[in-house]
């Protein structure tokens, strides 16, 4: 039985994200986007509100919340802009989260706490050139020299590249193995031969700072490694099913957005002599997108549900990031339709969510690997191992 019911906690929790996001990002977001600027002051004020390390335990930093009250904060922030919930899903989901399931006390000491206080940011490294689904044709290298990891190598698409302070980087230790020789290092901007470049020319997301990251024969201490060698494959993947949730809750705000700006412009304009909220072939995209909220919420809920419960739930966070940011695509897309030619302008804010919804249809997993996984887990040709057996031995 899962109860989807809000704690007193958690409807507090939404209205003081929710005045955040009146206050702090909504009257400055259309500027910030046509500008390209990210401003990494929005962290620092999330920082004070306990919110870059929400389902992170207190003793390690963390506001000591569950999954479902991360789902809330992304669902949001989201709602103001898909930069900022994209950085606390790249800071949280995919960084703290992983370090606080497979680093070693020595580690989440050194870098998990400053992270959920905020005082310190994280991003996270997979994607390269040529390497984005097919993870096993990464060309980045750690080769082991005495008491350090060698890392060689470039990232790309990179959230948070010019603003975090770690990373968490992946690459081949040993490529013959394939799947199996990747491994995970904690990577600090300050070591030599590390820089980052941002990329410009973005469809949407353009408030969010993006880019590349470079590898020049950076010495990473073998402290840093993460888990074992060959781990990393097993650790990408389990970073994925926390970013992924991120990215689905976070497809729910966007909904919401579309949903307040076309309740309101339905209300306000008029045709044929009467709100145009009164003609059926709108209150159809209304409708639509209503449906794609509430579905999707239940489906980012229930994942949040088995998340909390320690339960594997690579298939179900799969399906809710699939489908949530499906629906947030299509509701972006009517709700430029609803506006008409207003909808094309920046006069609104549709064409926005219209410009950001695209991406998150592609990263985490593009909506084609999704579809896959879940026909395979249908067929059974996908089984998933126990949460436990994913975890290193300390852990397990």
């Amino acid at each position: 039985m899962m109860n989807f019911d809000f704690s007193d906690e958690q409807i507090l929790l939404r209205k003081t994200v929710k005045d955040f996001v009146d206050c702090e990002i909504m009257p400055f977001i259309g500027e910030w986007d046509a500008k390209g600027y990210f401003d990494k002051n929005i962290l620092s004020k999330l920082a004070d509100l306990g919110l870059m390390g929400v389902c992170i335990p207190e003793n390690y930093g963390g506001s000591g919340m569950d999954y479902n009250s991360l789902a809330i904060v992304c669902e949001e922030l989201e709602r103001g802009d898909t930069a900022f919930r994209t950085a606390v899903s790249v800071h949280t989901g995919l960084n703290s989260m992983t370090l606080l399931q497979w680093g070693t006390e020595e580690q989440k000491q050194k870098y998990l706490v400053s992270q959920a206080t905020g005082k310190k940011i994280g991003a996270f490294g997979l994607t390269e050139p040529g390497a984005g689904s097919d993870v096993a044709s990464l060309q980045s290298t750690a080769k082991r020299e005495g008491d350090y990891y060698v890392l060689n190598g470039q990232k790309t698409w990179i959230s948070l590249c010019d603003n975090a302070d770690h990373f968490l980087v992946f690459a081949y230790t040993d490529k013959n193995k394939r799947h199996n020789g990747i491994s995970a290092f904690i990577v600090e901007r300050t070591m030599e031969g590390f820089s980052s470049k941002a990329t410009k020319g973005k469809l949407g997301i353009r408030a969010g700072n993006t880019g590349e990251l470079f590898f020049d024969q950076v010495k990473v201490p073998k402290q840093n490694l993460l888990g074992n060698e060959g781990d990393g494959f097993k650790i990408a993947m389990a970073a994925l099913d926390n970013g992924r949730f991120t990215v689905a809750a976070g497809a729910c705000g966007q909904i919401m957005a579309c949903l307040e700006s076309c309740v309101d412009y339905c209300h306000n304009r008029k045709t044929f002599g009467k709100e145009i909220g009164k003609h059926q072939l709108v209150q159809q995209m209304i409708a639509k997108m209503e449906a794609g909220l509430q579905m999707s919420r239940l489906l980012v809920y229930r994942a949040g549900e088995l998340k909390n419960k320690g339960v594997r739930n690579t298939r179900e966070t799969s399906l809710a990031k699939w489908q949530a940011c499906d629906f947030a695509n299509q509701a972006a897309d009517d709700a430029v339709q609803i506006h008409g030619a207003y909808g094309y302008s920046n006069e609104y804010p549709v064409e926005r969510y219209l410009r950001n919804s695209k991406a998150p249809v592609i990263y985490e997993g593009t909506r084609e690997i999704h579809t896959i996984m879940q026909a395979e887990y249908v067929l059974g040709y996908r089984k998933d191992k126990p949460l436990s057996q994913m975890l290193p031995a300390w852990r397990g």
